[in-house]
């Protein structure tokens, strides 16, 4: 890693511009309410005095984030996720921080972390594992860190922001940040570790922490994909796959007071296969993993429900679950016709069963594909045209 060159008066580039371009980023992205009942809508109302007092408060360092309002979203069958949703005023707050610090590190990060940068994706980190695997790193470490978010050290974070950020603001700013705790249920939680999965900043602050990982295995010589705190260490040897689990736990525990998952995290290989962001990869193949049809199954039952009107706005929300999840699979080196057939097939029956209040074959005859075709349903096994055929 570059020697540390550190960056002063980041305060002073806070401008009318770049706060009124952060509260547009905000705007776009949409989302609800904080714990403070202001929305996207009423915040614009009086859009020029809440700007100009936010960027007061933030180059006088006066600026108080509120606690983030927790709710949870369906993560599996049975299990949620817990999502910290801040304040409007804080979500602008965060987006001016966002700009401000990550042209900074983006250049200090390292050329196999792909989570959250400019130019970067999904994508491309399972295509560098692929690339590794044609270089003849057939061992894999498959490494899951034991609730990242919730556990990550503050301290940790703010150790490395200060190697580079020597602005006293902007730390205290961010710390404010890490320490302002969520509501809920009415109850005020503090936030001793950890960084609220919702937060506009919270994807930077782990790739600044989760830096240190990247350059440590780097100059140990391991080759490795990391996107956020999903990554696999590709090794030659089952011995140097063990070799960087031990660096990886001591890394983790030491310096930013984590730990590997014990249940999740193993040395495996191509022939036996592991998952990556999504897919289920292996020697023979790139296929949609079974977490991730359940994942679509899930979305499609919310929506389908038999006690919804089978009409042109389910449509419109069927095709937007249905388009993200055929752009994300269908790739030139993933094989998922099989998948998106089936998938088709039961999404169809889903329809059917919701349109007749039942589940019969006979409904098949009712309700033709091409019926539902002309409706506008877009099919997964005919949206990407690139979507090779399974083997």
């Amino acid at each position: 890693m570059a020697g540390v060159k550190k960056v002063h008066s980041l305060t002073g580039r806070i401008t009318p511009a770049v706060v009124y371009d952060a509260w547009r980023a905000v705007r776009r992205n949409r989302g609800a309410a904080g714990i403070d009942r202001v929305s996207i809508r009423m915040f614009e109302a009086n859009l020029d005095q809440n700007l100009d007092r936010l960027l007061r408060e933030l180059k006088q360092g006066t600026f108080e984030p509120l606690p983030a309002r927790r709710v949870y979203i369906p993560k599996s069958p049975g299990k949620f996720r817990p999502l910290g949703i801040p304040a409007v005023r804080d979500r602008v707050a965060q987006e001016v921080l966002r700009r401000l610090l990550s042209p900074i590190f983006e250049r200090r990060f390292h050329d196999d972390s792909y989570g959250f940068r400019p130019g970067r994706n999904a994508h491309q980190a399972v295509e560098r594992v692929l690339e590794l695997r044609r270089q003849g790193y057939r061992f894999v470490l498959d490494a899951d860190i034991s609730g990242f978010f919730d556990n990550l050290s503050h301290a940790a974070v703010m150790g490395e922001l200060a190697r580079v950020i020597a602005d006293g603001n902007i730390l205290r700013l961010v710390e404010k940040f890490l320490k302002a705790g969520v509501l809920e249920e009415g109850r005020f939680l503090a936030t001793r570790v950890g960084t609220p999965q919702g937060g506009v900043a919270s994807p930077l602050l782990a790739n600044i922490a989760l830096n240190l990982l990247d350059w440590q295995l780097h100059e140990h010589g391991f080759r490795f994909a990391r996107y956020a705190d999903d990554f696999v260490v590709l090794c030659r040897s089952a011995e140097e796959a063990k070799e960087a689990r031990a660096l990886v736990e001591q890394l983790l525990r030491e310096r930013l007071g984590l730990e590997l998952s014990p249940e999740k995290t193993k040395v495996t290989t191509f022939h036996e296969g592991f998952a990556f962001l999504g897919f289920d990869i292996s020697s023979q193949a790139v296929r949609m993993r079974a977490k991730s049809v359940e994942k679509f199954k899930t979305k499609v039952r919310e929506l389908t429900r038999r006690s919804h009107n089978l009409d042109a706005e389910l449509i419109v929300k069927l095709n937007r679950v249905i388009r993200g999840t055929a752009n994300y699979f269908a790739t030139q080196w993933s094989q998922c016709g099989d998948a998106y057939r089936t998938l088709d097939r039961w999404l169809r029956m889903r329809l059917r069963c919701m349109k007749f209040k039942r589940k019969s074959k006979e409904d098949n005859f009712r309700l033709h594909s091409k019926h539902l075709t002309r409706l506008g349903l877009i099919a997964l096994s005919s949206r990407i045209l690139s979507c090779p055929p399974d083997t």
